[in-house]
Parts: C-alpha cells; structure tokens; sequence
C-alpha cells in the first residue's frame, strides 16, 4: 500500500513535469507573440473567449493566463470586461487536457505512443533550429504526461484488493451536501498543494474510473479543483 502511495505521487511528479515542459516548449516556439496577441484583443466578447480559450489550450495552465491578463489589466492594456471574455475562454481552454485523458486515456494505452513520441522528441531536440528544439520540448513533455497518467492509473489498486479502502470512503460519501462540501474542499486543497487543476481533475477521473469514488462526488471534486485554481490569480491581483 505504502509503495503504490509512493509510485501514485511519482507518476503524478512525471505527469505535472510533462505537462510544464509542454507549456514552456509552447511558449518558447511562440514567443513574444503570444504577449502581443493576448494584449490586442478588441472589445469583442466573443473573441475575447476564443482568445483565451486558445491561449490556454497552448500554454496549458489557466492560471498563467489569468495571471497574465490581470498583468495587462494592471497595465491599461485591457478592460475589465475585455478581461472577463479572456478568462471566461481560458476556463473552458484549462478542460483540453482532462478532455484528452477522458477520450483516450482510459481507452487505449497512450503509453504505448508515448516512448515513439519521445524518441521523435529526442531527435527533434538535436536539431541546430532554435524553433524545432522548442516543439520537441513539448513532444517530450506530451510523451511524459501520458506516460505518467498510465502509471498513475496502473498505481491506483483495485478496489477488490483494498475493502478498507472503500469503507473509508463510503463512510465520507454518504452524508449528503456535507459529503459534497467535504470533496469540494479536498478538491480545493489538492490544487492549491499541486497548483494544477489539469492535474487534480486527471487523478479525479483515475479514481472515478477505477471505482474510488461515485460521480457526484467526482463532480464536487471537480468544482473543488476549479475553486482551488483561482488562487493564483487573486494573489496575482492583490500583488498587482
């Protein structure tokens, strides 16, 4: 029980490296591009929503585009409801990656692509183009995530082989709205610790998918996790 613990927090070491090294490789491939595309936005709503749903399907982290915004804010360079539209699209933007796991982690094994991948990464990284260097970045960084979400899965015992397990958790879900406030809480804390929601919603859908928790509660999690990620962006302003 203590190794899986121990391999659990691994893989999601593994996960939460791969997912950064694909946003810096993104981000390095794109620039100051990106800065100036964010700070160009017009007062049209709708591409506010596109833009930060796009800015954060690159980046992958809702957090440094709400940080990012509340900085241009901060700068006069948006308005307030120029700022709302972006960080509305940057919410929706942050599901791409449980939206991935969801579709195809749980029914293929990635992890079979994921060493290829990292061996085109490898060649790609050797490359005297300072831009291709950058993209392998985030191929190595796509193989890593996948690799660490199969043995975050592969970690996670059946609950067959753990009964005192789920009646531990049985005894926390049926309480009604307390046991909703109680996984929105953990989901909260457990973003605040990791400060990924991408990652807290992947180890979610790996409990729910192994039969650890039943989906309200995964729901509550969820809103917990979401909750959670909006810390960042109120330091960020009280700094600013």
């Amino acid at each position: 029980m203590i190794l899986g613990i121990i391999t659990l927090i691994g893989a999601l070491g593994l996960f939460l490296y791969g997912m950064n090294l694909m946003s810096s490789g993104l981000q390095k491939a794109a620039g100051s591009g990106l800065r100036k595309f964010l700070s160009s936005i017009t007062s049209n709503p709708f591409k506010g929503v596109i833009t930060g749903l796009g800015v954060t399907g690159i980046i992958q982290s809702s957090s440094a585009t709400t940080v990012m915004v509340v900085g241009f804010v901060n700068a006069g360079l948006l308005t307030l409801s120029q700022a709302i539209s972006v960080i509305m699209g940057a919410n929706i933007g942050t599901t791409l990656t449980a939206w991935i796991i969801a579709v195809f982690g749980f029914k293929a094994d990635i992890s079979i692509l994921a060493v290829p991948l990292m061996a085109v990464g490898f060649v790609m990284s050797i490359s005297k183009k300072g831009r291709i260097r950058d993209i392998s970045e985030f191929v190595v960084g796509f193989s890593l995530l996948f690799l660490g979400l199969s043995f975050m899965k592969n970690s996670v015992p059946d609950l067959q082989s753990s009964p005192e397990v789920l009646a531990f958790l049985q005894s926390w879900s049926g309480h009604g709205i307390w046991s909703v406030l109680l996984f929105i809480l953990v989901g909260t804390i457990l973003t605040l610790i990791l400060q990924s929601s991408s990652a807290t919603v992947a180890l979610t859908l790996i409990f729910l998918n192994m039969g650890w928790i039943e989906f309200d509660m995964a729901a509550a999690m969820v809103l917990g996790e979401n909750i959670g990620t909006t810390i960042t962006a109120n330091i960020a302003a009280s700094v600013g």
